[in-house]
């Protein structure tokens, strides 16, 4: 939506981003099969059905950094939770279909090596069903921030086995930074070409924590408050959402315990060396910042877990959408190793799961559910 005459930064932003993208395609590897490309996510590995409701926020008390004259900052968030049941629900598709229309113009910028065509993006199918009636009781709260470029249901796959485990799990968009944002007010791009500088980074962290902070504040109107329990507030980030995850852990009384997938912390380090709650931080062997992460890891009480023969956007839902895209002969071994790794996906993303899912059982711990609601029909 345009709101004023001259062409807005998102306007100006997207138009640099597709001719970024443009230069690529000719270096994408061709299409082995014709069709485009049918892509799968993992089911999650929990008792319980998942279901899934979006929500728009609007922050009225700060204006977007990223897109002034929006004058209000406008979030969207997804909440996955245990479902009584999923019968009559349909699966949520990972993009809607103006979003997938945006990122399949936007991959190979948004993530070097990714194909300009031959992919379905709004084809791919969540585990989360839409609208489901949960499943009763008040339960731990997770709230998720992706990686610096991605939008918020890039991180589902983790999420949905948090869920299917007994949590609520809010996963958090940042209009601005993530590639794209669908919001009641129009289409919102990212801001991102290559890697952020200083100020941009400043900016991307702080805007994130405030966005954080600003859901957190809203949980208790949204239709699920119910089956959410305040006294019990988790967070966990990937990348510059690692880094957003453990800075709003430290600032924010009400959350006790964080996961940071490969962030860095060199930002505020006064304020993660006063780091006094738990939090447990994976990072990957194929990282290309390794040197960075580690010295900023340094000191921080800290559980810490390796993954071997992986890269960075193995912590994300890339880790089974770009091993499938190499099978369909849309991107290289190459582009492969360098955004996931070369080894098995489902062997690191088990690692994660079952490790993030321990840690929060430890630190938020999920009562068990009432034995009437075993087996319940998906």
């Amino acid at each position: 939506m345009t709101r004023h005459p001259a062409p807005s930064r998102r306007t100006v932003a997207k138009g640099a981003l597709l001719t970024a993208a443009a230069t690529l395609f000719a270096a994408a590897p061709a299409r082995a099969a014709a069709g485009p490309a049918a892509l799968r996510l993992p089911a999650p590995t929990g008792p319980h059905p998942v279901g899934v409701r979006t929500f728009a926020l609007t922050d009225t008390s700060r204006d977007d950094p990223w897109e002034p004259g929006a004058g209000v900052r406008e979030v969207m968030i997804s909440v996955l939770y245990p479902a009584r049941t999923v019968r009559g629900r349909s699966r949520a598709p990972q993009l809607t279909a103006a979003e997938a229309k945006e990122f399949a113009g936007l991959a190979p910028m948004v993530r070097p090596g990714l194909p300009a065509a031959g992919v379905d993006w709004g084809a791919v199918l969540t585990h989360g069903h839409v609208d489901a009636p949960p499943l009763p009781g008040r339960r731990p709260v997770l709230l998720y921030s992706p990686g610096g470029g991605d939008c918020r249901t890039l991180g589902s796959t983790l999420a949905e086995d948090l869920a299917s485990h007994g949590r609520v799990v809010v996963l958090v968009d940042h209009p601005g930074d993530a590639s794209q944002v669908e919001l009641p007010s129009g289409m919102r791009w990212t801001v991102l070409r290559g890697e952020p500088d200083p100020q941009t980074f400043r900016t991307m962290i702080d805007t994130r924590v405030a966005d954080l902070r600003f859901v957190l504040d809203r949980l208790g109107g949204l239709p699920l408050a119910p089956v959410m329990d305040p006294g019990r507030i988790g967070v966990y980030g990937h990348s510059a959402g690692g880094t957003a995850a453990v800075h709003a852990l430290a600032s924010d009384g009400r959350i006790a315990a964080g996961v940071n997938l490969e962030g860095h912390l060199d930002l505020d380090p006064a304020l993660v060396a006063g780091l006094d709650r738990p939090l447990l931080m994976f990072r990957t062997d194929g990282f290309e910042g390794a040197a960075r992460l580690e010295r900023s890891w340094a000191g921080l009480p800290a559980r810490r877990v390796l993954l071997p023969d992986s890269a960075h956007w193995v912590l994300s839902d890339y880790a089974f959408l770009v091993p499938q895209l190499q099978a369909a002969g849309l991107v290289t071994a190459g582009t492969r190793a360098a955004l996931v790794g070369a080894g098995d996906p489902y062997a690191a993303t088990a690692v994660v799961r079952r490790g993030v899912g321990a840690f929060f059982a430890r630190r938020l711990p999920v009562a068990a559910p009432p034995a009437r609601w075993c087996g319940a029909s998906q």
